[in-house]
C-alpha cells in the first residue's frame, strides 16, 4: 500500500513521516519533496496542525509495513506547460484492525473544490485499500450538515450507517461486496 495511485486527474502519493515534517516546517518545503505547487491556503480543512501532528506521531510509531495507512497528497497532474499542484489529502486513521475496518478522511484546498476531486480522492483511496485482502469495510465520518461530503461518499459508493461517533456527524460504510467504485 505504499506505492503512489493515479486516478483520471491525480497522483496519489503516501506520506512519509519526512513529507510530514517538512510541510510542519514550510508548505513550500513539502512542494519541493513532491514536485509540485502547493496553493496559499493550505493545508486544507480539516488537516490542521493538530491532525499533522496525529499522523507524524502514528507513523513514528508504526512498522514500516503500515507506510500508506496514514496520509496521502492529492496532486492534481498538470497539462502541457503547467506545474502539477497539491490540491488535497486523504488517508486512513490507520492499518486494518483486527475486524478488517479502516477509517478513511479526505480534504480538499478551497479553490480546488466543486470539481469532482474529493470523490477522485476517495475512490482512489478506497482501491488502495480494497487491494489489501485483510480491509473489509471502510468507514468514513462526516458532519451532517455537510452535504458535499455526504455527496461525495454517496457517490463512491458508501452508505448512511447511522450517528457517527461525536455529536452531530453521520457514520458512512462502504463494504467489501460493494468495492465497485468505478
Amino acid at each position: 500500500m505504499d506505492s503512489e495511485r493515479r486516478t483520471e486527474r491525480l497522483t496519489l502519493v503516501p506520506g512519509t513521516t519526512d513529507h510530514i515534517r517538512a510541510e510542519i516546517d514550510s508548505p513550500k518545503k513539502l512542494g519541493s519533496l513532491l514536485g509540485a505547487d502547493v496553493p496559499g491556503d493550505w493545508p486544507p480543512g480539516e488537516y490542521d496542525p493538530k491532525a499533522r501532528e496525529f499522523f507524524l506521531d502514528r507513523m513514528e510509531a508504526a512498522e514500516a509495513s503500515a507506510r500508506g495507512w496514514f496520509v496521502w497528497y492529492a496532486i492534481l497532474r498538470g497539462g502541457a506547460g503547467e506545474r502539477p499542484v497539491v490540491i488535497g489529502t486523504g488517508g486512513f486513521l490507520g492499518p486494518p484492525g483486527p475486524n478488517g475496518d479502516v477509517e478513511i478522511g479526505y480534504s480538499v484546498s478551497e479553490a480546488w473544490r466543486g470539481r469532482g476531486l474529493g470523490r477522485e480522492i476517495v475512490e482512489g483511496l478506497v482501491h488502495a485499500a480494497l487491494d489489501d485482502p485483510r480491509v473489509t469495510r471502510i468507514l468514513a465520518h462526516t458532519a451532517v450538515d455537510n452535504a458535499a461530503s455526504r455527496s461525495i461518499l454517496d457517490g463512491a459508493g458508501f452508505s448512511a450507517a447511522g450517528p457517527g461517533a461525536e455529536p452531530g456527524t453521520i457514520r458512512f460504510e462502504l463494504n467489501r461486496r460493494g468495492e465497485d467504485v468505478s
